[in-house]
């Protein structure tokens, strides 16, 4: 390959495959703009196919099934104790991830778009070279770049050991440890953790802060910590990592803070404290591109970059950083590349721990709208109430509404329990409407079922 020769033009040139990067690359082809989508990975879907969403769901799925077999025992049903054949669910992961990814790929033939492997980095605002590529340079005349966030690391705590896991090793599922230390409360830790649990590992949690998943109201967190106590060997708040050592057969962990853990000895470690954002290796000065001081990429509000034919999505410019909202923000730039007026202004955007039970919420949450003084009405409604959780065993559910007491209008919603994922999307879709308390009251739901418990609620607080 010879730098210096244009090996390839393009319109609009992607710089990430995951669902941002796909996502706006598939409605700018369909918008009829040539299209380049490079990806380090050799296959399309990001970290979220590949090392993140999708594996870990598919792990927390057959964990699901473990629990579900130990509660049918109290339904008069009894299954054998599990065996669990970790090449097997493994293989299971790999399977689902192939598959999607192979629709990914038929997407890209679909659309005809130019898709290359390798490492980009930029040379100026029109250009970029591609390292491990066929393909040496890229002319483009506009970028969108999507290239997402990477673990933290604990800096000068964390050891290199294959016995010390972050987020994306976790899920390649080697072998089950008979103890693992989870650093984290937030969701990555809760939901891995579980999956460890579920798999047979005694896992103990370590939270800096004096709560779990810091940023959902504590209200909706309790049922699932409850559950928690069952499941791990101990969770341990207000508690902090000071240093790691290895050590024959494990890793030996300091710890600080009001609740440390009975074990300083463990098996394996999971890393789980954050992500940050993979910019630093674009080389954005030489386009003109700015970041903040952790990385993050600066945009306005069309997601245009202080380079003015370079724009930027997803996590790389900043939190929530949430597969969704990155796929989103990705079609709005493509049509706007179009020439279509297109804004991203949405109302909330839902967020979704899949731990079980799962919590789910959007809009302003109990503790944002105290703390703007906002005049709001809060109702909620627990699970123990509805006839399709008593039904399946499964009370450990709220759900909970707010509204602005003023105009009644829908500004908050939350939920925890048995796939409220599945349930968040007709708040968001309310939200979204500008529905006050009456609105959701009329709305039929189907009886017996969880979303019932949508209206229910709003009933208490129509007038």
């Amino acid at each position: 390959m010879v730098v210096g020769e244009f090996s390839l033009e393009a319109d609009l040139l992607v710089i990430g495959g995951g669902p941002g990067g796909y996502h706006a690359a598939f409605r700018a082809a369909e918008n009829g703009i040539k299209t380049a989508l490079v990806e380090m990975m050799p296959s399309l879907g990001g970290i979220c196919l590949h090392h993140g969403c999708i594996p870990s769901k598919t792990y927390l799925s057959m964990v699901e099934t473990i629990h579900t077999a130990e509660l049918s025992k109290a339904m008069g049903i009894e299954f054998g104790k599990p065996k669990l054949n970790v090449d097997a669910i493994r293989g299971w992961k790999d399977e689902v991830i192939r598959k999607l990814a192979g629709g990914l790929d038929t997407m890209v033939k679909k659309h005809k778009i130019e898709r290359l492997f390798g490492r980009v980095k930029f040379e100026d605002a029109k250009h970029v070279t591609i390292e491990d590529s066929d393909v040496a340079r890229i002319k483009f005349r506009r970028a969108i770049i999507a290239t997402g966030s990477r673990p933290i690391e604990l800096r000068g705590i964390q050891i290199e050991s294959p016995r010390v896991l972050n987020s994306r090793t976790a899920l390649q599922v080697e072998d089950i440890p008979k103890t693992l230390l989870v650093i984290g409360g937030g969701y990555i830790g809760l939901e891995l953790g579980q999956v460890y649990a579920g798999f047979g590992s005694q896992v103990t949690v370590v939270e800096m802060t004096s709560c779990l998943l810091p940023g959902a109201d504590s209200d909706l967190v309790r049922p699932l910590k409850k559950r928690l106590d069952t499941q791990f060997a101990q969770i341990c708040l207000n508690t902090k990592v000071v240093g790691m050592k290895e050590v024959k057969g494990g890793i030996v962990v300091a710890f600080e803070g009001k609740n440390p853990p009975k074990s300083k000895k463990f098996d394996k470690v999971l890393v789980a404290v954050g992500r940050f954002p993979n910019s630093g290796e674009l080389a954005l000065e030489k386009a003109g591109i700015e970041s903040d001081e952790k990385g993050f990429i600066k945009v306005d509000d069309r997601f245009k970059t202080t380079s003015a034919r370079i724009y930027a999505i997803g996590d790389v410019i900043g939190n929530p950083m949430l597969a969704h909202k990155a796929a989103h923000e990705g079609m709005v730039v493509a049509d706007n590349l179009a020439d279509k007026d297109e804004r991203f202004e949405p109302r909330s955007i839902p967020a979704v721990v899949f731990t079980d039970p799962e919590i789910a919420w959007a809009g302003y949450t109990e503790a944002e709208a105290k703390a703007e003084k906002l005049d709001i009405i809060v109702k909620k409604m627990p699970w123990s109430a509805s006839g399709r959780a008593v039904a399946l065993g499964r009370t450990d559910g709220v759900t909970k509404l707010i509204f602005e007491k003023p105009s009644q209008r829908l500004i908050g919603v939350g939920l925890t329990g048995l796939h409220v994922g599945e349930m968040i999307a007709e708040g968001v879709h309310a939200m979204e409407m500008g529905a006050v308390a009456y609105d959701l009251q009329k709305t039929i739901h189907p009886h017996p079922t969880l979303s019932e418990t949508i209206g229910e609620v709003a009933t208490f607080a129509a007038v």
